[in-house]
This record gives structure tokens, C-alpha cells and sequence, in this order.
């Protein structure tokens, strides 16, 4: 294991934000993670994990040591004739897991495909996509604890998952280094082709027996076709959350704008589209300087070419201004400011 000082971070981030880390090192055993938050020269100093870096923008230096989680292995660990516990290190990229399952013809995460990210960020987000989400088929997941080096498992109770949000985004943040996820998988899936276009795309591939496989390369299709890819403009996915408000607020907003997009949540509120509110404010293709919100998808903050983490930040302020002057509804940012 080498650790590296000052070094730049801006290969390493979605956006392409050129800052440096005080201390950096690459991690693909438990025992080098040990090793390394038990090292008296770290103990004292702040730590952060990079988990693909899809969902994160820096606005600075980080004075302290960053870890770049690489802990690779799937295993099946259980099975029966309707389900399969899958354990995955945390440092294996999210869609090769998909890939995996669909290889098994095991279904559950189908429609969180070509998500960006590693296996050890979706627990920390609840990552999902199409109706879906990571704690629908969530098992339990270990962790290390950063100042104690004490192993723990947080089971589905213990992670308090909510939309885009979990304990390790609340009390437990920045506590903990996760290294290995385990899900629970069907054999005989309950297919989520409703939300979104995936029933649409669908039937424009000429798909008449649903499989993991159809679902996950539908999926695919709409996101390629919607997202722009990192490597080519910079940026970290949805920027903003779709934000819940109570089903009055709805109604209201409804008999103002007829056309606006909502969804039916659990708890009795109403998630609403937060880039169909971006486009009603025009910002959806509108390039400021070196950032915009992308023309293919109002929700995605882009980094043309050389803007600043500043620049990036502002906009989004301004955007998120916008929305709540015409709206009345205050976005709340998915992207985590560094």
C-alpha cells in the first residue's frame, strides 16, 4: 500500500473538479484498511471515502486523508428455491454487481442498471432508480469504524434507509468505511415496469416475456439516452432529489400547472419531478459560462469544460432559488458538497 501526499483528485471525481487530497492511498484488503486508519500518523486526521466519486462535489483541497475503497469478491452466501443472499466487497463497481445478478437470472436490482458508483456508496445514498430501491432487496452490510478499527454489521433496521438518505448520511457520517454489501435476490422477481418510460422502451425493443435481462437493458437504453456520460461532460447524475410535499400542496400546485408530474409515495405525500420544475423555470440546456443543466435531462448540473467547483455550486444555488421562487418547493441537493 502506498500513500500518496498531495495529490490530485481530479481524475477521481464525476465533475473533473481539479483538487488535491492532503494524504491519498488505495485500499483492497480489510487488513490494509486496518492498517491504515490505525496508523498514529491518521489517527488525528480528517478521512474521507471515495466511492467511484459520482456523487460528490469538492470545493476545495481536502486537508486530510482520502481512501479509495477497492475491496473487490461477490459470493453466494445463501440460498433457497426463492431467494439468494449475495455478498459483494465495496469496492466492486455497482453495475458489474447487476450484471452479476442478471448473469444468475436473480432479479431485484434490475432497475438500478448503469447506476454510477461503487458497491459500497449505494447503502450510504439508497441509491435507486424506476420505482426502485437499494433497500428493497438490502440484507445487511459491514463496516469498519474509523477511529476504533472495530468491525460492525448494520442490518436493513440499522441503516434507517429513507429517500436518497440513510445513517450514514445522519449520525453515523463519516464514521465508518463500509466493506461489503449483501442483498437478498428472487428467483421468480415481481418485474417494476411502471414507472418512467421502461414499459415504453420496452415495447420498442419488441419484448414480449419479461426478464431481468429485457428490464436491465431497457433501463440502459434510458440512460444512455437521457444522461450524459462522465467521461465525456463532466457531472455526478441528479444533481437535486425529487422532492415529497403533502398531497394539498399538490392539489395547489396542480390547478396551476395541469401538466406537472408527481408520484404516489408511502407515506401519503406527493414526489414531484424536480427536473420537469427545472424546465418550467428554463433552465434545462441553458449553458451560464462553463455549467448548465443538460439538454437531455433537466436534473443533471454539467461541467462543460473548465468550470470551478464555485461555479458549479453558484449555479445550482441559482437554480434551486428559482424553483422555490416559482414553485413554493425547496429542492434539496443530492450531491454531496465536499
Amino acid at each position: 500500500m502506498i500513500i500518496r501526499e498531495d495529490f490530485s483528485l481530479q481524475k477521481l471525481n464525476t465533475f473533473g473538479i481539479d483538487v488535491a487530497a492532503k494524504y491519498f492511498a488505495e485500499v483492497s484488503t480489510r487488513e490494509e484498511l486496518k492498517e491504515i486508519i490505525t496508523e498514529k500518523k491518521f489517527v488525528g486526521e480528517a478521512k474521507l471515502i471515495l466511492g467511484g466519486g459520482s456523487n460528490i462535489l469538492f470545493t476545495k483541497n481536502f486537508n486530510g486523508l482520502v481512501i479509495n475503497n477497492l475491496l473487490q469478491g461477490v459470493e453466494i452466501i445463501e440460498e433457497n428455491d426463492s431467494t439468494v443472499l449475495i455478498k459483494a466487497g465495496a469496492g466492486i463497481i455497482w453495475h458489474d454487481l447487476v450484471l452479476f445478478s442478471i448473469g444468475k437470472n436473480l432479479g431485484g436490482i434490475e432497475n438500478l442498471s448503469l447506476i454510477p458508483g461503487r458497491v459500497g456508496a449505494a447503502p450510504i445514498q439508497n441509491i435507486g432508480a424506476y420505482g426502485v430501491e437499494l433497500k428493497y432487496t438490502f440484507h445487511e452490510l459491514a463496516a469498519i469504524h474509523l477511529s476504533s478499527g472495530e468491525e460492525k454489521t448494520f442490518s436493513l433496521e440499522d441503516c434507517k434507509f429513507a429517500y436518497r438518505n440513510s445513517i450514514f448520511k445522519n449520525e453515523a457520517k463519516n464514521q465508518y468505511i463500509i466493506i461489503s454489501v449483501t442483498l437478498k435476490l428472487n428467483r421468480n422477481p415481481k418485474f417494476n415496469i411502471s414507472y418512467g418510460a421502461i414499459e415504453q422502451e420496452l415495447k420498442a425493443m419488441n419484448v414480449t416475456d419479461l426478464s431481468v435481462k429485457a428490464i436491465s437493458e431497457a433501463v440502459c437504453n434510458i440512460r444512455r439516452s437521457k444522461l450524459p456520460d462522465p467521461s465525456v461532460i463532466g457531472n455526478a447524475g441528479s444533481f437535486f432529489k425529487n422532492p415529497e410535499v403533502p398531497e394539498q400542496k399538490y392539489k395547489e400546485l396542480k390547478a396551476g400547472y395541469s401538466d406537472m408530474v408527481a408520484y404516489p409515495t408511502s407515506t401519503g405525500n406527493m414526489k414531484l419531478a424536480a427536473g420537469w420544475m427545472i424546465e418550467q423555470c428554463g433552465w434545462k440546456g441553458k449553458q451560464v459560462g462553463n455549467v448548465g443543466m443538460h439538454k437531455q435531462q433537466a436534473l443533471v448540473l454539467v461541467n462543460y469544460g473548465k468550470a470551478t467547483a464555485d461555479e458549479l455550486y453558484q449555479h445550482a444555488l441559482r437554480v434551486q432559488k428559482s424553483v422555490e421562487e416559482k414553485f413554493g418547493v425547496l429542492l434539496e441537493m443530492e450531491v454531496n458538497i465536499v
